[in-house]
């Protein structure tokens, strides 16, 4: 595993100096003492770091797909179709209880990649980096190597370790790895606990919010690289999964308007936007858009990975089909209309119901949605509910707006909720069909502490259970002495 992780970054490296000048080609300085020596000499080279982080995230087995895939399988949406193994049947029916498991051990392997990346870098902004970039450009590009290694363990604890309402987050976490690693040494690691990692996440994030610029260059990058508003959004949806919902509202009060329209005052004028459908269509660069991964046809998502490869059949966009919709599921919702826009994403191929949002035909190259504004608001709109135990006003008004883009004959008040409970379940609801195959409903079910449901052929399994978190790499229960196993 030591040298693993070597070659790795290693490699990393190679890949983002490969823009050298052709003297460099002539007089090449040894592979293994890159790091070192150069890494961290020209802005270029820096700024190539930080791009291979995003790289390496965006990677169909991170936040390219199939971590969206995994998390929405786990819930009451999907049919599994071809029972493979490769393409997650083994997530949909809840049997990832082998250590050695394909997806158990990619997605670990995967995630502790980008936080070794992330590491790597801010080790070496501090020791030579900032001198050449300047104090401001290193915070910045500190602080979206510490958002990214926040989005990777934020995802490890949601497959990996028990939810935070189970123990307040005194249950085993995962190891929290916090320098770079480019050699050889001991890495034996005791798992921290779950607070432990989410207190760490909330550091880091709360470091990017305050080093990221209001704004970056272009509305593209304003979708695909961080700015300050896309750490303070994912403080609401970390939050949101501990369960601190005081906190969820302080923090989505900093990017949402008090009264409709609801919209940031500062930094990226994030808003709704009037036509849902557009989200999921090139350019894919809306103000909405908070932060997604992005493909072109030269960086596809790779095989058998891809979301439109996943839920598109092959008579919508020569996909798959891997994945069919329950008619059971959230498409049987009666209150779901069927004027509704984004009932236009349901479509009927062979007698059997698909998800079409992810439309691009053969490379599958859709960009990869890894947080919207529209979450911001149903993040707030809940904890408000949550937080005062009452049909909050402002909660309807949030929820409103994210029906009536889609929906605009459909209006909630106060009348329609009995209870607070009553309008909680209609914000998950929600979210369940604004959300629908992006990743958010598995990590909804787990912090709620709701059973994994029941499926054709598919047991529940309770949220005591054993299945119903994954278990510990195999590499790393190998590797690491220190690491026990769920």
């Amino acid at each position: 595993m030591k040298k693993n992780i070597l070659y790795i970054v290693l490699a990393a490296f190679g890949m983002q100096l490969a823009s050298c000048a052709k003297d460099e080609y002539l007089a090449p300085v040894p592979s293994t003492s890159v790091i070192a020596s150069t890494a961290f000499d020209t802005k270029d080279r820096i700024e190539g770091q930080v791009r291979a982080i995003y790289a390496a995230i965006k990677n169909a087995g991170m936040y390219g797909g199939r971590y969206q895939i995994f998390n929405d399988i786990r819930g009451e949406e999907f049919s599994n179709d071809r029972t493979n193994v490769v393409t997650g049947f083994d997530i949909w029916n809840y049997t990832p209880s082998n250590s050695s498991t394909n997806s158990v051990m990619n997605h670990w392997s995967r995630a502790y990649y980008v936080i070794n990346l992330a590491n790597v870098l801010i080790d070496g902004m501090a020791t030579k980096g900032t001198s050449v970039v300047g104090a401001t450009l290193s915070s910045n590009y500190i602080g979206e190597a510490r958002l990214l290694r926040a989005l990777s363990y934020y995802s490890l604890l949601q497959l990996y370790a028990r939810p935070y309402w189970d123990g307040n987050g005194s249950k085993p976490g995962v190891p929290l790895r916090l320098t770079g690693n480019t050699g050889s040494g001991n890495y034996a690691l005791t798992r921290s606990t779950v607070a432990e990692v989410y207190t760490q996440i909330l550091a880091d994030l709360t470091f990017a919010e305050a080093n990221l610029p209001l704004t970056n260059a272009s509305a593209l990058l304003n979708t695909v690289r961080a700015h300050r508003n896309t750490a303070i959004a994912l403080k609401t949806r970390v939050y949101l999964s501990m369960g601190n919902y005081a906190a969820v509202i302080t923090e989505a009060n900093k990017i949402v308007s008090a009264t409709p329209p609801f919209t940031a005052a500062t930094g990226v004028n994030h808003s709704l936007q009037a036509d849902y459908t557009s989200l999921f269509k090139p350019p894919y660069t809306t103000t909405e858009s908070i932060l997604s991964m992005p493909f072109a046809d030269n960086e596809t998502p790779g095989t058998q990975n891809q979301l439109g490869y996943y839920y598109g059949p092959s008579a919508f966009n020569g996909g798959n089909g891997e994945y069919s919709l329950l008619s059971t599921g959230i498409i049987s919702n009666t209150g779901w209309k069927s004027t509704d826009a984004r009932r236009s994403f349901v479509q009927v191929f062979s007698g059997k119901s698909y998800l079409t949002k992810y439309s691009v035909k053969s490379t599958f190259t859709d960009y990869a949605p890894v947080i919207r504004y529209a979450e911001v608001l149903l993040n707030l709109a809940e904890a408000r509910v949550r937080s005062t135990n009452a049909v909050d006003a402002q909660a309807i008004l949030l929820l409103n707006a994210v029906r009536g883009r889609s929906d605009a004959s459909t209006v909630f008040s106060a009348a329609d909720f009995a209870t607070a409970t009553a309008l909680t379940d209609a914000i998950l609801t929600e979210r369940r069909i604004e959300f629908l195959g992006e990743g958010l409903r598995g990590t909804d079910i787990t912090r709620l502490g709701l059973p994994l449901p029941a499926k054709p052929g598919v047991s529940s399994i309770p949220a005591s259970g054993q299945q119903y978190i994954w278990p510990i790499s195999a590499d790393e229960l190998l590797l690491n002495p220190l690491a026990k196993d769920n």
